[in-house]
């Protein structure tokens, strides 16, 4: 596939950017997740892996056996920190589900295929923790969502080969992606992220979840926001068309949402993007 210009992708890829509001996006989250870990019981910082930030923050639900929600977060593979999303945990704990949120070791240090081998141990310490017969739902934003979908994929786990049908193989039950990257390629050849990243064709291919098999007996919600950029929202269709309707029965643009105010959405009860994630936990 041919590309634009560098600036063109950096346009189109640099969310910061493209949203000035940002900073207070990222207070409002602080101060929020600050009040999350006053009100609820939690355990924060448990060990997962053995890599400096394999660490998962565990809010849990009255309900031994309640469905758990995990939120995995973006930042483009080397930035953000768990710590500043803990203010989507209250209101799905208030409806009965557990919530961990993971943070994972970041690019350049490692690279997007550690972190992938790293989330799949994040899943499987969550399963152990709270029961194999536990609904699992796996969430992200941006580069969290690719992570979402490269969970769902069974990708990274041996002998599945994508093909996920039996829960024995893949313990995620399904996946939400909000404003995700799943089609790597693009990334290469950004100028702002590609010498953090150092994907390769070959990398950008193999960590591409458009590319892997569709995960047969997964559902996977896709969701941007609609005044995000034209290649945000071409991630999330793309990867709906690679998948189908069956895996992806629902891909929508969030009207007036950007990249970062979209998860506004995720922690209000009457919200569309809300509902899908309740929804996903209750199938």
């Amino acid at each position: 596939m041919p590309f634009p210009d560098p600036a063109w992708l950096d346009a189109q890829y640099d969310a910061r950017a493209a949203s000035p509001d940002h900073p207070a996006s990222f207070a409002r989250w602080a101060a929020a997740s600050d009040a999350a870990r006053a009100q609820l019981p939690a355990r924060l910082d448990l060990r997962y892996g053995a890599g400096p930030k394999q660490l998962a923050d565990c809010f849990d639900a009255d309900r031994p056996d309640a469905p758990v929600f995990v939120f995995v977060h973006g930042g483009y593979w080397r930035g953000s920190d768990k710590s500043l999303y803990a203010f989507v945990a209250p209101v799905f704990v208030r409806a009965g589900a557990h919530v961990v949120l993971v943070d994972y070791d970041l690019c350049p240090a490692v690279t997007i295929d550690d972190i992938a081998r790293e989330i799949d141990e994040a899943i499987d310490w969550i399963a152990l923790r709270y029961g194999a017969r536990t609904r699992i739902v796996v969430s992200g934003h941006s580069a969290g969502g690719h992570l979402a979908a490269w969970a769902l994929s069974g990708a990274g786990r041996s002998g599945t080969g994508g093909d996920v049908g039996r829960r024995a193989s893949n313990p995620v039950d399904a996946a939400l992606g909000i404003s995700g990257l799943y089609d790597l390629e693009p990334l290469r050849h950004t100028p702002f992220l590609a010498a953090d990243l150092r994907l390769t064709e070959s990398s950008a291919e193999r960590l591409s979840p458009a590319n892997r098999p569709p995960p047969r007996g997964r559902r996977f919600v896709a969701v941007v926001g609609g005044d995000e950029s034209d290649e945000f929202i071409r991630q999330s269709e793309h990867l709906a068309r690679r998948w189908g309707p069956e895996i992806v029965p629902v891909c929508e643009r969030i009207p007036h949402r950007r990249h970062f105010d979209i998860l506004d959405d995720l922690a209000n009860p009457d919200a569309r993007l809300h509902a899908l994630a309740r929804s996903l936990l209750r199938d």
